[in-house]
């Protein structure tokens, strides 16, 4: 894919897929719910699809059309054992989530992914429910993994990473186990799992002990089906919210938009560098927070953003790094040690592929230094995205002010966004 120089502008109203980890959860938890469920917005990314596959696999009814999807729950511990290997593709959500959730189950089964899958650690899920005695068996620390399904124990596990995988894997764990567990937080992370299982009748509570959150949840309780409509994902927007501040003439609006606050880190770090971004229209659906949001050119400024804004938005530093680049003064984020395991080391590409686009860049530990200028020399065209959606679509947007630009493995961009291509081009893109 080639993304090249615009001239007038990003405008319109692009239409923004549902919410992915949201997504995720509304397959998963209504399958283990005790009846019928629609669910409204789903993201149809292959990600969402392979989490879909796995249940459909595992015995539950789900009927697709063109709006919803309609998923006929069969309880807690009503899956049936699938005949064949779960295949995930690209999905750490799916990997992670479904651990948790097989491990409590009353049969054997075995996860398995693609080569980018196949290298990120899954140990950090393995570990804690190994607390729990789940019998997982993971491959030098990766999938495959083999899960033998037992009767767990209920413990108090205190999280040392901070990931809401981790997290949701646990609880989704806990779910199917008698008595109560008791999940730590050291640090934030997105909390769609505990809106959700609350919204499906969880015995579930949530408290504050200063700095940390703890999570208490008693199993063995069975879901109420409620219906879904999902928000529409605010990491999707975040690509054409920094094409609008970085192009001049541009304006966008973006509607029913998932501003949860566990999740909001991209839209307060633009706003500290000076960013036109208005929130209205503010409202609850599903107990999650939505808004519409009003984005016009800038002019940014550079800023620094300490360790605690990546609890807030790991997932947005690529695209966030290209709004730096185009910023009035250096920029430094700080704390980016999970970009190193996700989809790709988003670290070492965000260096590599800025620095060809001729951005003076470091980084220093796990801190990435950005000093912007007012024009770019490209060194090298070719983005090396090691399949990893965000690089793609982040220098994508990059292409629309330096290009042109080839992204390679453009296809990875199906996982969570299948239509970025044609809506980028609908605001004034150049993407071919």
């Amino acid at each position: 894919m080639i993304s090249d120089v615009i001239t007038n502008g990003i405008n319109g109203e692009p239409k923004i897929p549902g919410d992915k980890s949201i997504s995720h959860r509304s397959i998963i938890i209504p399958s283990i719910s005790n009846g019928i469920c629609e669910i409204d917005n789903i993201l149809k990314s292959e990600d969402v699809m392979h989490t879909l596959n796995a249940f459909k696999s595992m015995g539950v009814d789900i009927e697709e059309n063109e709006k919803k999807i309609i998923i006929k729950g069969k309880g807690l511990n009503s899956l049936n054992e699938p005949k064949n290997k779960i295949y995930l593709g690209n999905s750490g959500t799916s990997a992670r989530l479904l651990t948790g959730l097989l491990s409590s189950q009353k049969f054997n089964s075995v996860l398995i992914g693609d080569k980018s899958l196949s290298s990120r650690p899954m140990k950090r899920i393995a570990d804690p429910l190994a607390k729990m005695n789940a019998k997982i068996y993971t491959t030098n620390g990766s999938l495959p993994i083999s899960i033998e399904g037992s009767n767990l124990k209920p413990t108090d596990i205190n999280l040392k990473i901070p990931s809401a995988q981790i997290k949701s894997g646990l609880l989704l764990a806990a779910l199917n186990t008698e008595g109560e567990t008791n999940i730590t937080e050291n640090k934030i992370t997105r909390d769609h799992t505990e809106i959700m299982l609350e919204s499906f009748g969880a015995n579930i509570q949530t408290t504050h002990k200063n700095e940390n959150k703890i999570i208490k949840i008693v199993g063995q309780r069975e879901l109420i089906p409620n219906n879904i409509s999902v928000p529409n994902d605010l990491s999707s927007s975040a690509f054409f919210i920094v094409s609008a501040l970085i192009n001049e003439r541009s304006s966008i609006i973006l509607k029913d938009i998932n501003n949860n606050q566990t999740r909001n880190g991209i839209i307060l770090a633009l706003k500290k560098m000076g960013a036109k971004i208005k929130l209205s229209n503010n409202r609850k659906n599903n107990n999650e927070n939505i808004c519409d949001i009003e984005v016009k050119t800038s002019n940014l400024n550079g800023c620094e953003l300490g360790p605690e804004f990546a609890d807030l938005m790991i997932d947005e530093y690529p695209i966030l790094s290209i709004a730096a680049s185009f910023a009035n003064s250096p920029s430094i984020f700080r704390g980016l040690r999970e970009l190193r395991v996700k989809e790709s080391d988003r670290l070492k590409l965000i260096l590599l592929n800025l620095q060809n686009c001729g951005v003076n860049c470091k980084s220093e530990n796990d801190d990435l230094f950005i000093y912007p200028s007012a024009n770019y020399k490209i060194r090298n065209n070719l983005i090396q995205t090691d399949f990893d959606h965000r690089i793609a679509m982040a220098f994508c947007i990059m292409g629309t002010k330096i290009g042109p630009l080839h992204i390679n493995e453009s296809s990875s961009i199906n996982t969570s966004f299948p239509t970025f291509k044609n809506e980028l081009n609908k605001l004034g893109g150049k993407v071919f």
